[in-house]
C-alpha cells in the first residue's frame, strides 16, 4: 500500500495508444518547451488530498477492475485564448466523474466540483495571437474521430512535474 503525501494528487483518464500518441504529438511540437513538463493528458480531477492516498488506490482499484475501456469522441478543436485543446465527450466518462465526485463530495475543491468539460490541452500560455493561428489551422481540416479511455493514473503535483503514483487499468470486456 502507498503512503501518504502531502502532495495534492491529480487524477487523469489514460488515452490508448493512437489517440495518446497523436495528441502526444501535437503537445511536443506546440506547447513552450520551458513549461511542457508533462505528457499529453485529460485530467478528471485537479487536486485530490495527498493524505487520503491509501483510500483513493483501494477506490480506484476496486473501481477499475470493474470499468471496460470507455469511447470518448473528440468533437472539436477549442480556443482557451492564450492556447488550443481537443474538445472530447463521453458519456461513460461523465458517469465515471459524477461517481467519483459524489465518493469524494466531502474532500474537492470547488475546481473539482463542476462538471468536466474533458479537453486535452495541445498548447497553452503562449501570445493570443500564436494560439488563434494554431487554432485555426487545427480546426480547418479536422475530423472528428473516436478515442478510448483505457484506465486511470494518479499522480502526486511536484510544483510542475508530476509523478505518476498508480495506474489503473479498466478491464476489456471478455466476449462468451
Amino acid at each position: 500500500m502507498l503512503a501518504t503525501t502531502d502532495a495534492p494528487l491529480i487524477l487523469t483518464l489514460q488515452l490508448n495508444v493512437e489517440a495518446f500518441a497523436f495528441f502526444n504529438q501535437l503537445r511536443q511540437q506546440h506547447f513552450p518547451p520551458e513549461r511542457n513538463y508533462l505528457d499529453a493528458h485529460l485530467t478528471l480531477f485537479h487536486h485530490l488530498p495527498g493524505p487520503d492516498l491509501p483510500r483513493i488506490v483501494e477506490q480506484l482499484s476496486a473501481l477499475s477492475a470493474t470499468l471496460p475501456p470507455m469511447p470518448l469522441q473528440v468533437t472539436g478543436v477549442r480556443f482557451l485564448g492564450q492556447g488550443v485543446a481537443f474538445a472530447l465527450e463521453s458519456p461513460a466518462v461523465e458517469a465515471l466523474h459524477r461517481r467519483l465526485q459524489q465518493l469524494w463530495q466531502s474532500s474537492l475543491t470547488p475546481q473539482d466540483q463542476q462538471r468536466r468539460r474533458p479537453h486535452v490541452t495541445i498548447q497553452n500560455k503562449v501570445h493570443p495571437e500564436k494560439a488563434r493561428r494554431l487554432f485555426e489551422q487545427l480546426q480547418s481540416d479536422f475530423t472528428p474521430f473516436t478515442a478510448m479511455g483505457t484506465g486511470l493514473r494518479l499522480w502526486a503535483y511536484q510544483g510542475g512535474p508530476w509523478a505518476l503514483l498508480q495506474a489503473f487499468d479498466f478491464e476489456p470486456e471478455q466476449n462468451g
